[in-house]
């Protein structure tokens, strides 16, 4: 019987590149599935980037020479990535946790509006777009979080990345997710002095309420 150790918390203070995160991730999952490691968050932020996700149109790569751009095996379309963004990648054993893929998003989903409540910012799903979305009223809707997921042998990698305080002119070069007619938004830009340490701090205090611990014992 394989014993289930609690969730391991990783953070890099320097942004880490994106292929050195990839074979992190894949190799960790590899060894979570085997029983040789524990499930993972990885807090990090990545050098300016984008990213294209196994559903990407190369149409809505408005600026392909702006920043580097990486092909992923995550799900989603293009995605930014970079300084003052909180990536978070989450490589958990739905093995043990359940094997049911849109529970384990709408956890990651609670995960974000949980941790953004902690700011006073009301963090919204929506039924028909990815990620999380910020009212703002008149009908103008933007979106502060990205989630993007890969799942191999029922263990999870990539995961989702929150607007902290990064450049959001750099999401110009993409249609972010794809879906176009709308903006995107950041603590930052609504007003919120949040350092990426408070950040981290709310995303671990209401981690368990997302995804409860296993228990131990009869894992």
């Amino acid at each position: 019987m394989i014993i289930a150790q609690p969730v391991e918390w990783r953070l890099d203070d320097a942004p880490v590149p994106y292929p050195e995160a990839l074979s992190f991730m894949e190799s960790r999952a590899a060894r979570i599935h085997a029983g040789e490691a524990p499930e993972t968050v990885w807090l990090l932020e990545h050098p300016p980037l984008y990213t294209a996700g196994t559903s990407a149109d190369a149409h809505d790569l408005l600026q392909p020479d702006r920043f580097p751009v990486y092909q992923t095996g995550r799900g989603g379309q293009y995605t930014y990535h970079g300084p003052g963004q909180r990536v978070a990648y989450v490589m958990l054993d739905l093995n043990r946790r359940g094997r049911d893929v849109r529970a384990y998003v709408h956890g990651l989903e609670e995960w974000l509006i949980l941790a953004l409540a902690k700011f006073g910012v009301t963090g919204e799903r929506r039924a028909d777009r990815v990620g999380i979305w910020i009212d703002r009223g008149n009908g103008i809707e933007e979106k502060i979080a990205a989630i993007g997921v890969r799942i191999r042998r029922w263990v999870t990698f990539h995961g989702i990345a929150l607007n902290v305080a990064p450049d959001l002119s750099h999401f110009a070069g993409i249609v972010p997710c794809g879906i176009a007619g709308h903006g995107v938004t950041s603590l930052k830009a609504l007003g919120v002095d949040a350092t990426m340490a408070d950040v981290d701090q709310a995303l671990r205090d209401v981690f368990d309420r997302a995804f409860p611990p296993i228990d131990h014992k009869s894992a």
